[in-house]
């Protein structure tokens, strides 16, 4: 494709200084410095990249590119103001010094022209107009109240509301983005917010180059996906053109080798739409590589089983492990939020995390003992077949509630043989069901059947129930006394309550 540039990273400097350009019409509309132009094309797309003051008769060698060049005339020649004469050479014509001046002024990218008519010059030379109009470039007349600092202070204003409006404009995007990258459609939503903020299309392209997904409307969709194409035909990560309807069109190789291109296509370039764009193509390079990975499939096989009706014995093997922990934890001190949620499963070696108000639930394989984790209080389940995994959950939250009340980093539930093993599971939840059914018959069954489970496993602590259940010591009391009460019996008793562990245990 004729005019395509592709660039490796990192990518070639560019010509101008990399700051958001001002419109030189927002310049002009300064009431303070009463500026006029008198000569160039009115054209509101001009734009300037700062403001440059030199006498020098040629400026060419000390301009970037986009400035507006401040002169007061000092280096004008006194005949060049009415017939053209230079130092030094004869003139063929009128005017032929502004027009060498000007010309050079072209030649070096400048984007505008500021005359003062003081203190050297009364009025703007007719010559530099008109060498202005034939190489159309904007002139302004400075008037002389005002100086070139403070032209030059209002270009820089001017430059930092426009700086800041643009990192505002790129940060609501990047949290734009990636609140779509949390949807239950993700890609899809990607796009559209990105084809929304560059006022474009974005199109995501397989590795032959196809469409898969896309958003937004644009007159370019060939040139686009040829640009696509082409890029992935070469060992590059970003590409850009222009299509022959002025479209400006940019493509992001997503990820290393894997084929998928984001192709974006806007009217218009802004200074933030780059990082945008690029923001976009790290969410979908990670969404992109979790669905084509063998793991990420895997998992996404398991959920939708799952909601299906699938028994999670028969969706265990794609997750990779017969035996799991279940682990409950809640942060010590800074604020949960997901990427906390995220980086504590990869602490434990699973990306199976569920973030559930203030507690994170991580499913680990039990292949190993999870470690105490920085910043965290955990507490673990016995390992257990995906057939008991409800109860692991029960496990773990008490676990938790434990190592939360003795402020434990780590706190596991005991897995170990030991007397319930004699009594048949039949016989034991039976005499639990039967020792329990008062309380089970109360109103608030589950909340006196958690107290008092906690009140026994931490050997009767008002204090330490009280916090792992978080509520007042006076209502652990009132609870266990009602416990009490529906039972008939004396809760001090050592072995009324082994018996009632036990029960609990089956429970």
């Amino acid at each position: 494709m004729e005019g395509t540039s592709i660039v490796p990273e990192p990518a070639v400097p560019p010509a101008v200084p990399p700051t958001p350009p001002v419109p030189l019409a927002a310049l002009l509309a300064r009431e303070d410095l009463a500026l006029r132009q008198i000569a160039g094309p009115a054209d509101p797309g001009t734009v300037l990249h700062g403001a440059h003051t030199s006498e020098m008769a040629d400026p060419y060698p000390y301009l970037l590119g986009g400035e507006l060049l401040l002169t007061a005339g000092v280096h004008v020649p006194e005949a060049a103001g009415s017939d053209g004469g230079a130092p030094g050479r004869a003139k063929s014509r009128p005017g032929e010094y502004f027009e060498d001046y000007v010309s050079r002024i072209v030649a070096a990218g400048g984007a505008a022209l500021g005359f003062g008519v003081a203190p050297v010059h009364d009025t703007v030379p007719r010559a530099l107009v008109a060498a202005c109009e034939a190489y159309e470039l904007p002139l302004l007349e400075v008037p002389p109240q005002t100086t070139f600092s403070a032209v030059a202070r209002a270009v820089w204003q001017l430059m930092e509301r426009a700086r800041t409006a643009e990192l505002r404009r790129v940060t609501e995007a990047q949290q734009s983005l990636a609140a779509a990258a949390s949807r239950p459609d993700p890609v899809p939503s990607v796009l559209r917010r990105l084809a929304q903020w560059v006022g474009g299309r974005a199109v995501l392209y397989g590795p032959e180059g196809t469409e898969i997904a896309g958003a937004g409307r644009t007159s370019a969709d060939a040139p686009l996906a040829g640009l696509a194409r082409l890029l992935l035909s070469r060992a590059s990560v970003t590409a850009a053109d222009t299509a022959p309807d002025g479209t400006h069109l940019a493509a992001y190789a997503l990820g290393a080798g894997r084929g998928f291109v984001l192709g974006v296509a806007a009217p218009r370039r802004d200074p933030g739409d780059h990082t945008i764009a690029s923001v976009a193509a790290v969410l979908l390079s990670l969404l992109t590589g979790e669905h084509q990975s063998g793991p990420g499939a895997a998992r996404s096989s398991a959920l939708v089983r799952l909601l299906l009706g699938a028994a999670p014995a028969e969706v265990a093997p794609l997750l990779g492990g017969e035996r799991w922990l279940v682990v409950h934890a809640r942060p010590d001190a800074r604020a949960l939020d997901p990427v906390a949620a995220s980086a504590l499963g990869a602490g434990l070696g699973s990306p199976l995390v569920d973030l559930d108000h203030d507690v994170v639930r991580v499913l680990v394989p039990a292949d190993g003992p999870p470690r105490p984790q920085p910043g965290w209080t955990l507490g673990v389940s016995a390992d257990a077949a995906p057939a008991d995994w409800q109860a692991a959950d029960a496990q773990a939250a008490r676990a938790l509630a434990r190592a939360h009340a003795t402020r434990t980093a780590l706190v596991r539930h005991g897995s170990g043989a030991g007397l319930v093993d004699l009594v048949p599971d039949d016989e034991a939840r039976a005499h639990a069901r039967t020792l329990l059914a008062p309380i089970r018959a109360s109103a608030a069954s589950a909340a006196l059947l958690e107290t008092l489970r906690t009140w026994l496993s931490l050997h009767g602590s008002w204090d330490r129930t009280a916090v792992a259940l978080s509520v007042h010591r006076n209502t652990v009391r009132q609870r266990i006394a009602r416990c009490a009460a529906l039972l008939g019996t004396d809760l001090d008793d050592p072995d009324v309550r082994m018996e009632l562990w036990f029960s609990l245990k089956q429970h």
